[in-house]
C-alpha cells in the first residue's frame, strides 16, 4: 500500500487546521484600521489602559499623544489626528488673543463636522508634598478660598493662619509654599481656573485660563500632568502643591487635599464623591458641561472640583479620516462608554453615569462608518443596570456620608488620602479623630472597591515602579524617564495588571503546536514507511 498520498492529505489537513487556528478572531477579522489622537493628559491614564485593552481583545491599534488639551484641539483643526481629547470645548475667544477655534486650518468651518462625546469623569485634585517634624502629612484640608489665595500668590507659607484654621490637628510648619502649575495649554488649568474664577472671583481675577500664568518667582511651571506630579513627588518638591487629576496622585503614591464643600465638609475626590457632585451638573445641548451646580452642591458627600472629559470625534470624512477609521473609532468609543468604565475607579476616575452614556451613544450614530449605538442591555457600566432611569447613579446612591471628623470644626480625621493611606499623627493643639473615616475608606481597606483600597494599592505599586517615572532636577527640568507623549506603543503612565493567560493565548499555543505537527510528523512517517517497504 502506498502511504504517501495519505500522508500528503494528512499534512494538508494539519496545515488547514493550523491556518484556521491562527486566523484572527471574529473581532480581529472585522477590518479595524489604526487610528490616532492627541490631547488631554488629565484623562490619559484611563485612555491608555483602554487602548491596551482593545489592542489585546480586538487587535485594534489606537495611538495617542498626551500633549495637552489645547494642542489636541489644534491637531484636530489641522486634520493631523482622527480624534482629540479635551476637558474644555473649542474656544471662540481664546484668552491668549489667538484666532478663534472655529475653523479647520484650511479655513472651512468646524461647525457641523465634529461632536463632543463624554468619556470619563473625575476630580481635579490638589496633590502635595509636606512634612511636619520629618513625618509626611497625608490628611491636609483646605477651603476653596485658601486654595485660590495659594494659587494667586496671596498665601505663601504653610503656617499661614488660614491654613492652620483648616487643620486644627496639625502644627503647620514655617515653610514656603511652591505652587506648581501647567506650563502647557491645558484643560486641567482651564477647569481649575474656571472653578476659582466662578467661586472666588475677587481672589482669582484672571478668569478661565488654559495657559496658567507664572504669578511670581515661587511658582514652578511643568509640562503635562506627569510633569507637575513628577515635580511634587521629588525630594526637593517638599513644600510643593499642584492641581492634577486624582489618578496621578495615586500613581505617585502621594496624598491629595480634602477640599471644603458647600455643606461644610472636607471631601476627597473619590469616585463616589465625584459621582455625587456630577448629579448637579447641567449638560448643554452639545454635551459640554455647566458645572455651576457642581461647585455649589449642598450634598455633604460632593467633591466641588468634579468634571468630565470629552472625546472630539469627526462627523464627516476628511483628508485623513475615512469610514474605515470611523468603524474603529466607533467600536473603541463603545468600549469606553461601557466595559471600559469598569476600570475607571481603580485608575483614579469616576465612571460615567447613564445619562452621559446615552448622550455618548447618540454621538456614535454620527461617526462615518459607525458600528452603531450602545446596546444598553449589554452595557457593562457600573453606574447602572438594565431598566434603570437615566436620572439614577448606582455609585452616587451608595456613596457614604463623610465622617464627623471631616466636618469643619475643631477635630480632624487622621487617615491618609490619594496614594498615601498612612495615618498622620496629630501634632497641633486641636483635636484629631482616627479610625472613623468614611465608610468608603473602610470598604476599600477590606477590598470593597473604593479609592481608599484598590486604588491606593495600585498607587503604591505604581510608586514602586521607578523605571518609567520621570526624574526632574531642582529647577523642574526633565532629566530622564516619563514624557508626555504616548504614541504607537501601548504604554501608560498608570496601567492595571495584565489579565494573564487567556483564550487568545491558548488558541495561539494550539495553533503553533498544530503547525509544528504539520511540518514534522509527515516526514517522520514517510521515512518509517519507506524503511518498511525496503525491508519487504
Amino acid at each position: 500500500m502506498n502511504v504517501r498520498p495519505r500522508l500528503a492529505r494528512f499534512a494538508a489537513v494539519l496545515a488547514v487546521v493550523s491556518l484556521v487556528a491562527l486566523a484572527p478572531s471574529p473581532a480581529q477579522a472585522d477590518g479595524y484600521v489604526p487610528i490616532s489622537g492627541s490631547g488631554s493628559t488629565w484623562s490619559q491614564n484611563a485612555l491608555d489602559q483602554w487602548r491596551k485593552n482593545v489592542a489585546s481583545n480586538y487587535g485594534m491599534t489606537v495611538n495617542y499623544s498626551g500633549t495637552g488639551s489645547s494642542a489636541g484641539r489644534t491637531d484636530f483643526r489641522n486634520s493631523t489626528v482622527d480624534f482629540a481629547i479635551s476637558e474644555i470645548p473649542f474656544q471662540d475667544n481664546p484668552e491668549d488673543g489667538s484666532a478663534p477655534e472655529t475653523t479647520f486650518s484650511d479655513g472651512t468651518p468646524l461647525q457641523g463636522k465634529f461632536a463632543y462625546m463624554p468619556i470619563v469623569a473625575g476630580g481635579t485634585s490638589l496633590m502635595y508634598n509636606l512634612k511636619i517634624g520629618g513625618k509626611r502629612v497625608t490628611n491636609l484640608r483646605l477651603s476653596g478660598e485658601v486654595i485660590a489665595k495659594i494659587f494667586s500668590g496671596q498665601i505663601a507659607k504653610w503656617n499661614d493662619p488660614a491654613i492652620q484654621s483648616d487643620n486644627p490637628a496639625l502644627a503647620m510648619p514655617d515653610k514656603t509654599i511652591t505652587p506648581v502649575y501647567r506650563s502647557d495649554g491645558s484643560g486641567t488649568s482651564a477647569q481649575f481656573t474656571l472653578w476659582m474664577s466662578k467661586q472666588f472671583g475677587n481672589i482669582w481675577t484672571q478668569g478661565m485660563r488654559s495657559q496658567f500664568p507664572q504669578v511670581n518667582a515661587s511658582f514652578k511651571g511643568q509640562n503635562g500632568s506627569l510633569g507637575v506630579a513628577g515635580y511634587v513627588s521629588q525630594d526637593y518638591g517638599e513644600g510643593a502643591i499642584t492641581y492634577v487629576e486624582y489618578s496621578y496622585a495615586m500613581k505617585s503614591g502621594f496624598p491629595v487635599v480634602k477640599v471644603l464643600n458647600k455643606a461644610g465638609y472636607y471631601v476627597e475626590p473619590t469616585y463616589q464623591s465625584v459621582a455625587v457632585a456630577l448629579m448637579s451638573a447641567a449638560i448643554n445641548p452639545d454635551l459640554t458641561q455647566n458645572l455651576d451646580g457642581v461647585y455649589n452642591s449642598g450634598d455633604p458627600r460632593a467633591y466641588p472640583m468634579s468634571s468630565y472629559s470629552y472625546m472630539i470625534v469627526p462627523t464627516q470624512t476628511n483628508k485623513i479620516f475615512t469610514a474605515e477609521k470611523g468603524k474603529t473609532l466607533s467600536r473603541f468609543a463603545n468600549y469606553m462608554l461601557c466595559e471600559g468604565q469598569q476600570q475607571a475607579s481603580a485608575l483614579g476616575y469616576s465612571p460615567l453615569p447613564m445619562n452621559l452614556v446615552q448622550a455618548g451613544s447618540d454621538v456614535l450614530k454620527s461617526i462615518p462608518g459607525t458600528e452603531g449605538q450602545v446596546d444598553f442591555n449589554k452595557c457593562n457600566n457600573p453606574t447602572f443596570k438594565p431598566g434603570d432611569s437615566p436620572a439614577n447613579n448606582q455609585l452616587a446612591a451608595s456613596a457614604p456620608n463623610p465622617p464627623d471628623c471631616d466636618k469643619k470644626g475643631s477635630t480632624q480625621c487622621v487617615e491618609g488620602t490619594g496614594g498615601a493611606q498612612e495615618v498622620t499623627p496629630a501634632t497641633g493643639a486641636g483635636g484629631a479623630s482616627g479610625g472613623a473615616n468614611s465608610a468608603a475608606a473602610a470598604a476599600g481597606a477590606s477590598g470593597g472597591g473604593s479609592f481608599g483600597g484598590a486604588a491606593a494599592a495600585a498607587g503604591s505599586a505604581a510608586a514602586g515602579d521607578a523605571a518609567g517615572a520621570p526624574v526632574y532636577d531642582a529647577n523642574g527640568v526633565l532629566v530622564s524617564g516619563g514624557g508626555a507623549a504616548v504614541n504607537a506603543a501601548v504604554s501608560s503612565p498608570f496601567t492595571l495588571a495584565d489579565d494573564g493567560w487567556g483564550t487568545p493565548q491558548s488558541i495561539m499555543l494550539v495553533a503553533g503546536l498544530l503547525m509544528l505537527a504539520a511540518i514534522l510528523i509527515p516526514p517522520v512517517i514517510i521515512r518509517r514507511s519507506g524503511a518498511r517497504t525496503n525491508r519487504r
